[in-house]
Formats: structure tokens, C-alpha cells, sequence
């Protein structure tokens, strides 16, 4: 597998996540946390999990929110409301070194798949175009719903989004090695009235350095969906750390990400490990399903 630098060295978590978030926060931000730690559900990022076959059942909640850089990875808190209550805009994340979104190149040529016929595709396991092969691992349908911030977390209909993330060896299409002549576990779609999109995909693994995540860019429209500079929104999905060590523990093929996951926290994770418990808490998806028969996430990406 190739050095993913995306992420710095890893250590093995002790004690509560909430007590991870609070040590991994600046003193100012801390004392931020603390004052207002009654108006964040940080219980949501520690949901129940159980063994094969087993249902489990996640929800976020949050009602501030913080917006990050992907370069210096900053935040600061903000939050909208409408009738349906609160929501937190999206922080702003890496795209990382596997986009393949025209921001870099492998070999020398540039690697863009949002330029080629067949990306626009709700099932995401399969490779497309030239390629074949089909992404094994627990099936995951995942519903993404984007919201205009400044209007109140509005539906936003008719925008882009694209995903992608690593397969259950944590290897990315089209860049690691072994897999450089597939570009499964990528693809496009567009928002429906709800502002929401479905995927077909699978549960991402965990590797070094890094917890299990799933990159998303939000595009205003598909025409515009043709480079990561013309993205509103590049940003990080998260996943429940207990239902991570469920699927580890339980389905073939993720045995890699049981040592992963141990050795690596989302206040030690050099992405998510600034941000405000709120913030991550509208990151993290909520799941219903199991191991066996595969999971159901929702999860709502507001944009400015």
C-alpha cells in the first residue's frame, strides 16, 4: 500500500471520545466546548454496536457548527437555522492525495474521473469505462443530503456531488498499487427535489493513520463538475467508531483495520482531530443495518 499523506503518526486511544475531543482542543476552544457542552450531543459518536447480524442504529445531533481549512485545518463555530430546526455547515477538508478529481497526477498524466463517460452512476462498486473488477465488502447505500447554509439549510436541488474513498484493503482506485487499473468506489450524482443523492457503495476500511472516512465535493451544478477548483465544498465523511469495530471484527476482508482502528482516535486523526464536537458529530453518518446484510447511512452536507 502506498504512504498516505493524508495523515500524521497514530497512537492507540485511551479514555472517552469526548474526553479525546476536549484534550485535542486548544485551551480557548476548550473552554468554548465546556460552556457549551449542553448543546451538543457528543453521545451520538458513541453508539451502540453489536456482533454479526446484529442491528445497529446511529443519529447525530448538533446545533453549532465550525468551518475548517484544508490547509492550516482551522475552525470557527457558526450555525443556521429553519423551520425544521438547526444545521452545521460543512468544514472544509483535504481532498487528499487520491482525488483523481484533475488536482494531481499519477505517472505524470493527470487523473481525472469526472471527465470520463460513465462517472454519473448511483452503484459505485463496479469500475467503469475501460476498467472492470467490482469493489468487494459490507454493502453500504448512502443518502446525502445538500442543504443551503445561508437559507436556512433549504433542500438544494439540481448540485453535484462526488465521492469517493478506499476499498475494504484501504486501497484507492487508480493510485494504489495493486489497484491502479480499476477506478471503482468513485462516481457522480446529481441532487434530486430533496436536495438528496444515493450510493451504492461499501463500508471504507481503516488505514494507517487515518479513521474511516468517505470523501465528499459538492458541485453547483454537473456542467461545473468537471474539476476540484470549481467545487463550493470539499469535506470529510465519518463514521461511529463502534460500528467501525463491529465490521472489522465480523466481515471478511477488513482484518488490516482492526490494528488501524486501534491505533488511531478522532482526536489523534489529523483531519478530524480540530474539530468541534459539533462539527463532527454533522460529519458522522447514521447507520441502521448489520454486518451481514449490509447498512443503511444517511448524512447532510450543508454548503455556504
Amino acid at each position: 500500500m502506498p504512504d498516505h499523506h493524508d495523515h500524521e503518526p497514530a497512537h492507540r486511544e485511551t479514555g472517552s471520545l469526548e474526553d479525546l475531543i476536549l484534550s485535542a482542543l486548544p485551551s480557548r476552544r476548550r473552554t468554548l466546548f465546556m460552556f457549551g457542552a449542553s448543546a451538543v450531543s457528543v453521545s451520538a459518536l458513541a453508539a451502540c454496536g453489536g456482533g454479526s447480524g446484529t442491528t445497529i442504529s446511529t443519529s447525530t445531533t448538533s446545533s453549532s457548527s465550525s468551518s475548517s481549512s484544508s490547509s492550516s485545518s482551522s475552525s470557527s463555530s457558526s450555525s443556521a437555522s429553519s423551520a425544521s430546526g438547526e444545521c452545521t455547515l460543512a468544514a472544509t477538508e483535504t481532498n487528499g492525495p487520491y482525488p483523481a478529481d484533475g488536482t494531481n497526477s499519477v505517472s505524470g498524466s493527470i487523473v481525472n474521473v469526472l471527465n470520463e463517460s460513465g462517472v454519473v452512476r448511483s452503484d459505485i462498486t463496479p469500475s467503469f469505462g475501460g476498467y472492470s473488477g467490482t469493489a468487494a465488502g459490507v454493502p453500504l447505500t448512502l443518502t446525502i443530503t445538500v442543504e443551503d447554509y445561508s437559507l436556512g439549510c433549504t433542500p438544494l436541488e439540481g448540485y453535484a456531488v462526488y465521492i469517493w474513498h478506499c476499498d475494504r484493503s484501504g486501497l484507492y482506485s487508480l493510485y494504489s498499487s495493486g489497484v491502479t487499473a480499476q477506478n471503482y468506489l468513485r462516481g457522480v450524482q446529481v441532487t434530486d427535489a430533496n436536495g438528496q443523492v444515493t450510493f451504492t457503495t461499501i463500508f471504507p476500511a481503516c488505514y494507517s493513520g487515518r479513521m474511516p472516512h468517505i470523501h465528499v465535493e459538492v458541485y453547483a451544478s454537473l456542467s461545473t463538475a468537471t474539476t476540484a477548483n470549481n467545487a463550493v465544498k470539499i469535506a470529510q465523511l465519518a463514521f461511529d467508531r463502534t460500528i467501525c469495530e463491529t465490521v472489522y471484527n465480523n466481515a471478511s476482508g477488513y482484518s488490516a483495520s482492526i490494528r488501524n482502528l486501534a491505533a488511531i482516535s478522532f482526536a489523534s486523526d489529523n483531519v478530524f482531530g480540530d474539530d468541534t464536537p459539533a462539527q463532527l458529530a454533522a460529519a458522522t453518518v447514521s447507520l441502521t443495518g448489520d454486518d451481514t446484510s449490509g447498512f443503511t447511512g444517511t448524512v447532510s452536507v450543508a454548503v455556504p
